[in-house]
């Protein structure tokens, strides 16, 4: 079993930037962070693979955000510039054996932490 804990959320203006963290209790797992807003599906952000040579970020967050990972200590990040009001939503990143922008192939989840930029 596989515990994730999100951390950096927080209300920011538009053209900001924070920065999410992503503590996981092993790290032999891809990473996957999703958002998901107000009556939207949830969306994947960012995977990347165990090793952290692996990192994508989908289009619609590209050249803004980037994903990395911190092997030693098992903590993935989430950076995030150029913040849109479009970015508000509740952030979550998930573990899971295959590094996919599918949600539902990801086995643990964090809380989640949320993002509002304003």
């Amino acid at each position: 079993h596989v515990q994730l804990v999100e951390s950096g959320g927080g209300s920011v203006q538009a053209g900001g930037s924070l920065r999410l963290s992503c503590v996981a209790s092993g790290y032999a797992y891809c990473i996957g962070w999703f958002r998901q807003g107000p009556g939207k599906e949830r969306e994947g952000v960012g995977v990347i693979n165990p090793g952290g040579s692996g990192a994508h970020v989908s289009d619609s967050v590209k050249g803004r955000f980037t994903i990395s990972r911190d092997k030693g200590k098992s903590t993935t990040y989430l950076q995030m510039n150029s913040l849109k009001p479009e970015d508000t939503a509740m952030y979550y990143c998930a573990a899971g054996p295959f590094c996919t922008w599918r949600p539902d192939v990801y086995d643990y989840w964090g809380q989640g932490t949320q993002v509002t930029v304003s």
